[in-house]
């Protein structure tokens, strides 16, 4: 079989942290001391070579670069210096990339000459809608963030309310709709690398309790970080953080339903949630987690960089600095507002929600798309186990 290298391919992975693929020699060493290398499909041995010869093809539709976790061991035990974990974060950073819909606003996210456009679009996009809404002014009186696109007398639903879900839904459902597009297609794409004797389509009810929920919880209880080495200590930012998600979305949720829903028979829900409500309380918990988590990972990142003088990509930071925003103007907002100071509490409001949306609308592009094609990626390696498919070589 003759190879065709990717030179383009190559060229983009030594500029997204993969510039030391050239320096193994297939000695093995990295998929001995991996913790998450299976015997039966070990790696980043194979991913290593195929990076050197530029088999994009090859690496985009296998489901062990998502199944690394970065640990560090391999790098820390490699007798050559390569770097195989950041090699294998690089080839992931582009499948985010070759798999994002639309393509050009997957594209955008890969450069940091972009980041003015990057929050430029959602930044214009809501000051826009502010000034359609008539609320672009800085209402008097009591600091209400429910006010914020203004006030109209249609008690079913809150013009503050409207305005938010056509903002933070069109995010969130192209967000969606591109992670399952891109998702779809690489269990496609990494079907089609296995030559089966048989293979049995499970039903969606057997796919997710047989490999999806299975994947879910261990991602929950970060059972593989735990088993890495040399960077352990990673887990102690990315569980908080992933927590705290879980607990913002449950407020978000809750607000939805209570606002939406009940709040059309209620008009009183629309007001802002008390600070004793189980939710509100939920909320600021993990908002303080959120923040805890990031500048943990925060520091980690810095930290290594400081020790082995290697620089930090766009796409590696992007995340952190995305969080980070999020976190400290959600907080700051609510501050301000508690402390009844209008002008600034609604200023860091707008800006709170451009962070928001930035978080929702690159969501498929960024290392945040690791929640969802890892998820995908361990299902799919349930599934090649399973009595689904049994497996007569791979191509």
């Amino acid at each position: 079989m003759g190879i065709n290298p990717d030179l383009k391919f190559i060229k983009y992975l030594k500029g997204a942290g993969g510039d030391t693929l050239k320096k193994c020699y297939q000695c093995a060493t990295c998929s001995v001391v991996c913790p998450l290398s299976s015997d039966v499909k070990p790696f980043p041995r194979k991913e290593m070579i195929w990076a050197q010869w530029g088999m994009k093809d090859h690496l985009v539709a296998d489901p062990d670069i998502f199944l690394c976790h970065q640990c560090g061991d391999c790098t820390a035990y490699c007798p050559r210096g390569a770097k195989p974990g950041d090699v294998l974060g690089a080839i992931r950073a582009y499948s985010y990339t070759h798999y994002g819909f639309p393509s050009g606003l997957a594209k955008l996210t890969t450069e940091a000459k972009n980041l003015p456009l990057l929050i430029g679009i959602p930044a214009a996009i809501i000051l826009v809608l502010w000034f359609i809404s008539g609320g672009l002014h800085m209402p008097q009186g009591e600091v209400d963030f429910g006010v914020f696109f203004g006030h109209w007398d249609f008690k079913y639903l809150s013009k503050n309310v409207f305005f938010i879900d056509i903002i933070m839904l069109s995010a969130a459902g192209l967000a969606v709709f591109s992670s399952y597009k891109g998702v779809s297609t690489m269990w496609k794409k990494m079907s089609e690398k296995l030559e089966c004797n048989q293979a049995f389509k499970p039903s969606a009810k057997q796919f997710t309790v047989d490999f999806l929920w299975p994947s879910v919880k261990e991602i929950v209880s970060h059972k593989r970080f735990n088993e890495c080495g040399a960077n352990q200590n990673r887990v102690k930012g990315h569980q908080p953080l992933l927590l705290a998600f879980i607990g913002l979305f449950l407020l978000t949720g809750y607000s939805f339903i209570s606002k939406d829903v009940f709040g059309i028979f209620f008009p009183s829900l629309h007001g802002p949630i008390p600070q004793w409500n189980p939710f509100k309380i939920l909320g600021n918990i993990s908002a303080v987690a959120m923040l805890f988590g990031i500048f943990v990972l925060w520091g980690n990142r810095s930290l290594e960089e400081s020790e082995t003088g290697n620089k930090g990509t766009f796409y590696d930071w992007f995340l952190i600095y995305e969080i980070a925003a999020v976190g400290i103007t959600g907080l700051l907002a609510e501050l301000l507002r508690l402390a009844g100071i209008g002008s600034l509490a609604y200023l860091i409001y707008y800006l709170h929600l451009v962070a928001v949306m930035m978080l929702f609308l690159y969501m498929p592009y960024t290392k945040f798309a690791h929640l969802v094609y890892r998820t995908f990626a361990m299902a799919f390696e349930r599934f090649r186990e399973s009595s689904f498919v049994t497996v007569k070589e791979e191509k």
